[in-house]
């Protein structure tokens, strides 16, 4: 039981960490950004080179972060901006994002090949000396690692955006964009930096999915992908607090029903489960009603 809960939780973490960038795009723009999957991919990428080439881990991590941040601004700029004056720029936009996703796993394909990526051995600390009893189970000190630096990143996303001027200002957009406009928010400024953060939890979330699974490929994200919408769901579109409980939840389902049903029931289960739950509260765990103006 107690070996479920931490693998539960440890899963769960990389489903929220990966499911509130979807959400911070979709509170400001009202769209999902079909690229944020392409973006974890190259991360993880980025931080096997750095890793490849002699980084530490500690420093590859925070660079390929950074990294994904940029390439955020990049898809903001080309992929979104453009589009934003369109009387349909929720498709436009959705649309533009699926088509830089199919780019970036291009070029992704293209340099890294299709073969499985693995970081090298050692990258993290391995074997009896880095494992932990807990809760009755055994936890490894990656494990306790990634759901340390998924918590560290909620906390500092939540300061960010409730304590901050910047935060302020993403709240107004996601509120009013012609209103915040008014105020004298640099709206442009405001979308830039939302893309940026939520591109930067994508590429945390990618390199700790890296890291736990070392199994990297051009499509690796669209498995997360899916995962990570079915958790802005369930937590409530445009809710940061429910896409992190509902990224917990659905890892512990996955878990439980693995250690009891099999691995073939996994999917079965936790996607029933959560269509059988937004018949009950179609706005999720902590959704609430639409008033965001057009």
């Amino acid at each position: 039981m107690g070996q479920q809960v931490i693998n539960g939780l440890f899963l769960g973490s990389i489903y929220a960490l990966f499911a509130l960038g979807y959400t911070l795009v979709f509170g400001v723009l009202d769209i999902l950004n079909l690229a944020h999957a392409a973006v974890f991919m190259v991360a993880t990428f980025v931080a096997v080179a750095l890793v490849g080439h002699g980084l530490d881990i500690l420093l590859a991590l925070p660079l390929a972060v950074l990294f994904a941040g940029l390439l955020g601004l990049v898809l903001e700029r080309v992929a979104f901006r453009p589009l934003r004056a369109r009387t349909d720029s929720n498709i436009a936009g959705l649309i533009s994002s699926l088509a830089a996703a199919t780019i970036i796993e291009a070029v992704a394909l293209e340099i890294w090949g299709p073969n499985i990526t693995r970081f090298p051995f050692g990258t993290m600390p391995e074997g009896p000396a880095s494992q932990f009893q807990l809760l009755g189970g055994t936890v490894s000190r990656l494990q306790l690692t990634i759901i340390a630096v998924a918590v560290l990143l909620f906390l500092v996303l939540t300061w960010l955006v409730k304590g901050t001027r910047l935060g302020r200002e993403v709240r107004a957009v996601a509120e009013s964009p012609r209103s915040a406009r008014v105020l004298g928010v640099n709206v442009d400024r405001a979308i830039a930096a939302a893309f940026f953060i939520s591109s930067a939890l994508g590429g945390a979330a990618g390199v700790l999915y890296g890291l736990a699974f070392n199994s990297i490929s051009p499509d690796m994200g669209h498995g997360v992908e899916l995962k990570g919408l079915a958790v802005i769901v369930l937590g409530g579109m445009g809710s940061m607090p429910g896409a992190v409980l509902a990224g917990f939840a659905l890892g512990l389902t996955e878990v439980f029903v693995v250690a009891n049903l099999g691995g073939s029931w996994r999917d079965v289960i936790s996607f029933a489960g959560l269509f059988l739950f937004l018949v009950l509260r179609p706005r999720g765990l902590m959704g609430a009603a639409a008033t965001r103006e057009a």
